[in-house]
């Protein structure tokens, strides 16, 4: 059963019923969905990543371990030293940045390279007709109902992803893929590219459930039961509809936020910071220098959805990330030399690089933090005069060898024309397997603000 038209539908929010033909009828009348309100004034356990609190609103759309909190965005408004009307996130992510200054009555500017996450950010900032979509839902039922997909239109994926004969392994069981491809055609039909784009994503942030793997923070592994493990085909109906359904109610339900607008640049930020505009306030998770690339987390969505068509259009996309990883052959920038604390952990690596399970480490992080010199010069010509940038960054080691990021990145801050505000370590990240898995890694708050 589909839920009724949400057009009368009680808002929690208020208490009172929310039928509003726009949301400049809503400005007029001053009712908002505070920050508060979506947030449920909850408890965290800290400012960092994966804070252990409850799940919001939008924010189960794809899950994210190491989700980014929006209180951070909060404390930053308020904490600055001005008015913050703007706010810009280098690292889109899952757009909790973004999001979150819609919520607080800031317009947000946002900067994702990864596609999905891009159409993922996209879908929680636009506004749409709650009726709308769930005549839309309707259709893909409809058109979906007693239909096979094509499994054809998987043709060009690695041959891992879909069951076949002679194969020893794969991601999807055929019958579960061909419902995908039911999906994806009726979503495909659909006259509203934007109802396309969010029921594509709600789509996406199920595969995983579906399929013979899971994804963890260094990609995805195979289930330990897979085989045995028998996935229904009717399950990915009845969790697209469940999915689709809770959707539609949030976003009906949290729809008068006191900024609707929003600007979503596509592409790497060191190509795309130049072109935003002025900011009061940065707010951002950047990769970590882990070496893991961290397109294979979401290299399932990638290729099913058809983000990717080929292994060209992979390495494109993997080459154009941040400078964070060893999983690709790519030239590495060279590292800054306004930092004695990077200097010695470079030599340190150097020293022991026969004993890295990768030779390219030390020129890994010496570009990395190239990169986030740039990315941070780039950032100082966008923000406005006091403007601030507030950083979640996490330290790496490698080999014994540990490197501070925050602290290097303070180092830098002055020469880029900042003044570092605040260094706040608040969590300890567990080492890898192969440093002994301790936690002793420090996640830190990096608060710089720019020079007058």
């Amino acid at each position: 059963m589909l839920a009724a038209p949400l057009s009368s539908l009680e808002s929690p929010s208020f208490g009172v019923q929310m039928d509003f033909s726009s949301s400049t009828e809503a400005k007029d009348m001053g009712l908002y969905v505070s920050f508060e309100s979506w947030t449920r004034k909850r408890k965290i356990v800290s400012i960092g990543t994966n804070t252990g609190a409850e799940k919001l609103p939008f924010q189960d759309w794809h899950h994210f371990k190491e989700a980014f909190t929006p209180e951070i965005i909060a404390r930053a408004a308020s904490e600055c030293g001005h008015s913050v009307h703007t706010c810009i996130d280098p690292f889109g992510g899952s757009g909790t940045t973004a999001l979150a200054c819609q919520f607080l009555g800031i317009s947000p500017t946002t900067i994702e390279v990864n596609p999905y996450l891009a159409d993922l950010i996209e879908a929680k900032l636009q506004s749409y007709d709650a009726d709308d979509l769930a005549l839309d839902l309707s259709r893909i039922v409809r058109a979906t109902s007693g239909r096979c997909g094509r499994l054809e239109r998987f043709t060009g994926l690695p041959p891992t992803f879909i069951e076949a004969e002679g194969m020893e392994r794969w991601v999807f069981d055929a019958a579960i893929a061909e419902r995908i491809a039911c999906h994806l055609d009726a979503i495909e039909a659909l006259e509203r590219p934007h109802h396309q784009r969010l029921f594509r994503i709600l789509l996406g942030g199920m595969l995983i459930a579906v399929s013979n793997v899971v994804v963890n923070g260094k990609g995805r592994r195979y289930r330990g039961s897979w085989r045995s493990r028998e996935t229904q085909p009717r399950s990915v109906d009845e969790l697209f509809q469940s999915r689709a359904q809770n959707a539609i109610t949030e976003i009906h339900q949290y729809r008068f936020r006191r900024h609707c607008g929003y600007t979503l640049l596509r592409g790497d930020c060191l190509t795309q910071i130049p072109q935003a505009l002025g900011a009061d306030l940065a707010v951002f998770s950047p990769p970590y220098p882990n070496s893991f690339d961290y397109t294979d987390v979401y290299n399932v969505e990638l290729w099913m959805l058809g983000y990717l068509s080929s292994p060209d259009s992979n390495r494109v996309l993997r080459t154009s990330t941040l400078c964070s990883h060893v999983q690709i052959k790519r030239d590495f920038g060279p590292p800054p030399t306004g930092s004695r604390r990077l200097s010695l952990a470079l030599g340190k690596l150097r020293k022991v690089r026969t004993e890295l399970w990768s030779p390219w480490i030390p020129d890994m992080v010496g570009g990395y933090f190239h990169d986030m010199q740039k990315a941070l010069s780039l950032l100082h010509g966008k923000l406005n005069t006091c403007g601030e940038l507030w950083a979640v960054v996490g330290d790496s080691r490698y080999a014994g060898v540990r490197i501070p990021v925050a602290a290097i990145l303070a180092d830098l801050a002055p020469v880029l024309g900042y003044r570092v505000l605040k260094l706040e370590p608040f969590r300890s990240m567990r080492s890898s397997a192969q440093q002994g898995g301790r936690c002793e890694l420090d996640e830190t708050l990096l608060v710089l603000q720019k020079n007058t």
